[in-house]
């Protein structure tokens, strides 16, 4: 281990080649946390396209945790909440025996951090139109949320990076406001970059929010046992409550990944 990485060292499968989000999540992670990053070339953004990436995922979890990574986190929401709650539940199990590493996704990620806050009812805002808003609704319900509303902006999935953040905030604050009894706003996606607005909304609001890059960051610390509090990204990383027992754990000295197998 390098002694950058003295406080361990995370492998993150990166969806697209999208710029912003992954740079944000670095500075945010504390001093002696390394990173390897791999990356895909998610680019539509469709449900066709997501179900058919997942053995490219695995060839890059395959390889990172070969490199002896302590933690593989495959990113990106989309591409494993279309398989559905209990099948990306099922798959992550199963990559952990054949690696013999832990993975978490960025679903598990948010559906942990929801459960860390004590939450269970709240509103989604997301940067995709359509029903695919309802597939990341039912994951969550599959989840045991109650998922008042997943509401989609209306913008290209390659134009995401270009919304202003006031007026995404503008979109969540209208519809937390049309669904009362909402206990959290939950933000799907690094894509959009709305780092700023976190803070604003909980404060106006009074409720937390949990947008992806401070759960990466929350979910990452914990897998590495660190806890380290960041500031100014809301209550998640300013707080960093104990999430829920993570399942699996690595329950053997790691001696080299299984190669990836064919499909």
């Amino acid at each position: 281990m390098a002694f950058s990485s003295w406080r361990g060292t995370v492998g993150i499968v990166r969806p697209t080649l999208r710029t912003g989000g992954f740079e944000d999540l670095v500075r945010m992670l504390p001093e002696g946390i390394g990173v390897i990053p791999l990356i895909l070339n998610v680019r539509r953004g469709a449900v066709d396209e997501f179900k058919t990436v997942i053995p490219a995922y695995e060839e890059k979890v395959a390889e990172l945790a070969q490199a002896g990574c302590d933690v593989v986190n495959p990113s990106g929401a989309p591409s494993f909440m279309v398989l559905g709650y209990d099948k990306e539940q099922a798959l992550i199990r199963d990559w952990q025996k054949t690696y013999n590493t832990r993975i978490f996704t960025s679903g598990t990620s948010h559906v942990d951090a929801l459960r860390a806050l004590g939450v269970r009812r709240f509103i989604g805002a997301t940067y995709f139109r359509g029903d695919i808003n309802r597939i990341y609704a039912r994951y969550f319900a599959d989840a045991g949320f109650d998922c008042l509303a997943m509401a989609g902006m209306d913008v290209d999935f390659d134009k995401a990076q270009e919304l202003s953040s006031f007026e995404v905030y503008r979109f969540i604050k209208s519809e937390f406001l049309a669904h009362r009894g909402a206990e959290a706003i939950y933000m799907l996606g690094p894509a959009w970059r709305t780092l700023d607005i976190v803070d604003m909304l909980e404060q106006d609001l009074g409720v937390p929010v949990v947008h992806a890059i401070p759960a990466q960051c929350w979910d990452i610390q914990r897998h590495l046992n660190v806890r380290q509090p960041v500031q100014g990204f809301g209550r998640l990383v300013a707080e960093m409550p104990d999430g829920p027992t993570m399942a699996v754990q690595r329950t053997a000295p790691k001696r080299g990944a299984k190669k990836p197998r064919r499909k």
